[in-house]
């Protein structure tokens, strides 16, 4: 289990819409099975049952991940996050005393703002190499502490480096284990 924040972005569709005289944006925060390339031959996906042990956690809702720019809170009843079978998909509602809220809201309408990230611990995951030499993990179980609608989403380079950190552990625990397996067999251990 890893205890490292994580930052994941995909593109995605966000609508706004105005209900019994509330604002609402809109979208799927996290696709599931989609593939997200992190580096050339290096991948990830999210699996279907990554949040299903999260959902009741206190989760954020933010403009481009910054911690002071609060849309919505599970927890305040003004972030509704819901598992289906596409991702994880959430709706919040828009405080219109908010400048920055009623900002993005127009950002989004208009399609300027169309993307989306999400922030979490990953919690068990599986890793995968290929038979053409990529390699690839899937996300398993996930502590999910925030959702955001961004600007530029992309995957931060930070969690870029953690799997690079993570592929050469991996490397590095084989080679050691075929050196290992080596001595034994040279000595005439089995």
């Amino acid at each position: 289990m890893r205890k490292e924040r994580q930052i994941r972005s995909i593109h995605s569709k966000f609508e706004t819409r105005e209900n019994e005289g509330k604002k609402f944006i809109s979208g799927y925060f996290a696709v599931f099975n989609s593939n997200y390339e992190l580096w050339d031959k290096a991948s990830e996906s999210v699996d279907p049952h990554a949040f299903d042990e999260t959902l009741g956690n206190d989760v954020r809702a933010l403009i481009d991940h910054q911690t002071h720019l609060v849309l919505g809170r599970n927890k305040a009843g003004t972030l509704t996050l819901r598992i289906d079978s596409r991702g994880l998909w959430g709706d919040i509602e828009i405080n219109e005393s908010d400048q920055d809220a009623m900002n993005l809201y127009a950002r989004v309408q208009r399609g300027d703002v169309d993307q989306c990230s999400f922030g979490f611990d990953i919690q068990e995951e599986k890793f995968e190499e290929r038979e053409d030499g990529s390699v690839h993990w899937t996300i398993l179980k996930v502590d999910l502490y925030e959702v955001s609608v961004c600007t530029f989403p992309a995957y931060e380079e930070t969690s870029v480096s953690a799997r690079k950190a993570d592929l050469k552990s991996i490397e590095k625990r084989k080679v050691d284990q075929f050196k290992s397996d080596l001595l034994k067999r040279l000595k005439g251990d089995k």
